[in-house]
């Protein structure tokens, strides 16, 4: 199996970087994110209250910072929690279907800590998730510092049954140690995910569950964040280190040419 990833030339170029070096301080560009403020859990049973706090979220030496941090936090709704964290979203200012996805990362770590780099459909506020499509191009939970998630979520293979692969770092190596490139490349009925351009899984149309379908051939928008706690990586405990950050270097888009776009088509 070719464990790079696709020619250049099937490429059309870089479409959009964003993240590019910012002033430090500052928060990300409004014109390409939106910072979450919110405390929903999400229906995962997540424990932190997402700010646009500088504390939570902001530019440092040419990174954006996510900062999950332990400490009591009411926010305008009037409701307490003990851990505050960011999350960011392209939805409604960056929305693509296709292409090649990357980001440069350092996760941190920590039980409960859960970074993830990942997309939503762009009809999700209509129709809903899973129907709306989840790609997880990176998803780590704390108990597992060696280990990565790629993953679809979709009608009928969602939650915990989603269509997924998971890549471990080979002599124990922890991903918070240092930046990795998270990747996926996205055609019509497959979608590739990688590690530092490696190859390690592959998930096509064929693969969804009988009476199910493929909800992944529409546009899609970007999210950034760190979760603390919830029904997959737990709760923190004593030994987890707060604050736990996670530093993005860098999210590139690479649109795909037009003549593989159309090779891919059933």
């Amino acid at each position: 199996m070719e464990n790079k990833t696709i020619a250049a030339a099937a490429l059309a170029g870089l479409l959009t970087g964003f993240l590019c070096a910012g002033l430090d301080g500052s928060v990300p560009d409004s014109a390409k994110w939106s910072v979450i403020t919110n405390d929903s859990g999400y229906g995962n049973r997540e424990l932190e209250y997402y700010t646009d706090r500088s504390s939570n979220v902001h530019q440092q030496n040419g990174n954006l910072v996510i900062t999950a941090r332990h400490e009591p936090f009411t926010g305008p709704d009037g409701l307490a929690r003990s851990y505050t964290s960011a999350r960011i979203e392209s939805q409604g200012r960056f929305e693509l279907q296709y292409g090649r996805i990357e980001a440069r990362i350092r996760i941190p770590q920590g039980q409960g800590i859960w970074p993830a780099f990942w997309m939503l459909g762009s009809d999700f506020e209509r129709i809903g998730w899973p129907a709306c499509g989840e790609i997880d191009i990176m998803e780590n939970v704390g108990f597992e510092p060696s280990r990565v998630h790629g993953s679809l979520h979709g009608p009928g293979y969602s939650g915990g049954s989603p269509l997924s692969g998971i890549y471990t770092l080979p002599n124990q190596g922890r991903f918070s140690d240092g930046f990795h490139v998270f990747a996926i490349e996205w055609e019509p009925r497959t979608v590739r995910f990688y590690v530092d351009d490696i190859l390690y899984e592959t998930q096509t149309a064929d693969n969804v569950p009988p009476g199910s379908h493929w909800a992944f051939d529409h546009p899609f928008f970007l999210v950034l964040n760190v979760a603390v706690g919830g029904y997959w990586p737990g709760d923190p405990d004593a030994t987890t280190p707060f604050p736990a950050a996670m530093l993005v270097d860098y999210v590139r888009v690479y649109r795909m040419g037009e003549e593989r776009a159309e090779k891919a088509k059933p």
